[in-house]
């Protein structure tokens, strides 16, 4: 038993299934680990050596795998039980949450248009004075006192109406974000763009198909072969 040993595990004299493993399989690590020395068999007999020490091995990790599982399961168990417990409140959030924005998007949505619109006109309007104060000015000669006053005063309105349209560009509710959607309308064509302009995503889907597809129907472009290989 080590630190990192589960509780039930070790505990009450119940021994670690890992380590029991390990005092079984002693011979067989202690034969691998000399096998594994980096020198290439180059004989039958040694060929056959590593074979018998394969197979041991492989018997060896099927047992830790299961000694594994006897050891994490009933951890892994408490954790799945916590999780769904904590799920059936944060669910039911989600649901309250979800409830709560359905009941008051129509109308912020409403709200929302409203606003927009009001900004338009307000920035129509900032527009439309910004260009009488700029023909005011430059209309009015520097000796006539009242066509400067008379720009001033468009320069003035047209100020106030930048800060109108300004302050109604802050007006849309809260709790409301811009969503980008799409609609994917000809697939050839979006196929195209792709090659066209994203070659690396492109290489990778086809890299990842053949991956997936390599073993079914011939794909043109795709060398398949069979060879043998140690395991």
């Amino acid at each position: 038993m080590n630190d990192l040993t589960p509780a039930g595990i070790g505990h009450n004299q119940a021994p670690d299934p890992i380590e029991v493993l390990l005092a079984e399989y002693g011979g067989t690590i202690e034969h691998a680990q000399h096998w594994a020395d980096g020198e290439p068999v180059t004989d039958e007999a040694g060929m056959l050596a590593v074979d018998t020490v394969l197979k041991e091995f492989k018997s060896y990790k099927t047992a830790l795998t299961k000694a594994g599982k006897e050891r994490t399961d009933p951890l892994h168990k408490a954790w799945k039980a916590e999780v769904a417990a904590v799920k059936v409140y944060t669910d039911d959030a989600d649901l309250l949450q979800k409830a709560l924005v359905s009941i008051v998007a129509p109308f912020k949505v409403k709200l929302a248009a409203e606003a927009k619109e009001a900004e338009r006109k307000a920035w129509e309007e900032t527009n439309r004075l910004r260009r009488e104060a700029e023909q005011a000015a430059a209309q009015a000669k520097a000796g006539d006192i009242d066509a400067q006053r008379e720009a001033v005063e468009a320069k003035r309105a047209e100020i106030e109406a930048d800060k109108a349209a300004r302050t109604a560009a802050k007006s849309a509710p809260k709790g409301m974000h811009n969503v980008t959607k799409y609609d994917l309308t000809d697939h050839k064509a979006a196929l195209h763009w792709i090659a066209a302009n994203d070659r690396d995503a492109m290489t990778a889907f086809i890299v990842e198909y053949v991956r997936r597809n390599h073993k079914g129907p011939a794909i043109d472009g795709v060398k398949v072969w069979t060879e043998k290989e140690a395991f």
